[in-house]
């Protein structure tokens, strides 16, 4: 079976240690998932000259609800979804407690608002805390100026292999923290600093007033069934 282009191995270990400890699996639990030997994983992990071949990167993707291109670092630099649509896809709506399971308690998304040139979109790092989204930016960024106002925020995931995803839109008016204390403590509860760097102190925070999300479902697919 053909293996993942060399440029592509050195990091397949660190993302695969990464994803499953997001996940909160042993590698044991991994193996199981994947129909591999846990020692097998371990040497995934560990060892940068590892070169699985794709039957199983498929098997390991899967076991980690994740990709192949997102575990090789293929789609780093490209759009997501350029894959063709699936024949037998379905769209259905998810629930309040979906879309909150989903976001988990931290990722990365986009906030929508009305800039001083029209709309924009900004991608930012959000922690979620007591049914409120907290974000961390610059002290004069568009996200600063839109305190008061009302915004969408939004995240999905987009699985390219099998052609399916979800996606979770959260709107509702968004405010700073001005008590500098309680900023500290969202700050330091925040499980990564902000991607862009440092200057990003300035914490916001999202009381949506309407959450709702949808997920394109393909039967056959991995999970889908049923």
């Amino acid at each position: 079976m053909p293996s993942q282009p060399h440029s592509a191995r050195g990091d397949i270990g660190r993302r695969v240690a990464t994803r499953r400890e997001q996940l909160g699996l042993s590698r044991q639990e991994v193996a199981l998932r994947a129909a591999a030997a846990p020692g097998y994983i371990e040497y995934v992990e560990q060892h940068s000259s590892a070169a699985p071949g794709i039957g199983f990167l498929l098997r390991l993707a899967n076991a980690l609800e994740t990709t192949v291109e997102e575990l090789t670092g293929a789609a780093g630099d490209l759009p997501a979804g350029l894959a063709r649509a699936a024949g037998r896809a379905r769209m259905v709506e998810l629930d309040v407690s979906e879309s909150w399971a989903l976001l988990g308690d931290h990722g990365v998304g986009r906030v929508a608002l009305a800039g001083a040139d029209g709309p924009v979109v900004l991608p930012l790092n959000y922690q979620v805390l007591d049914g409120e989204v907290v974000f961390s930016t610059a002290e004069h960024s568009s996200l600063a100026m839109a305190d008061g106002a009302e915004i969408a925020f939004e995240a999905d995931h987009i699985d390219g292999a099998f052609s399916r995803g979800w996606s979770v839109l959260l709107v509702g008016p968004v405010h700073g923290v001005a008590d500098e204390e309680a900023a500290r403590r969202l700050r330091e509860s925040a499980f990564s600093p902000p991607w862009a760097g440092d200057k990003r102190e300035h914490v916001m925070v999202l009381s949506p007033r309407r959450v709702t999300g949808r997920r394109i479902i393909v039967s056959g697919a991995p999970g889908d069934d049923g």
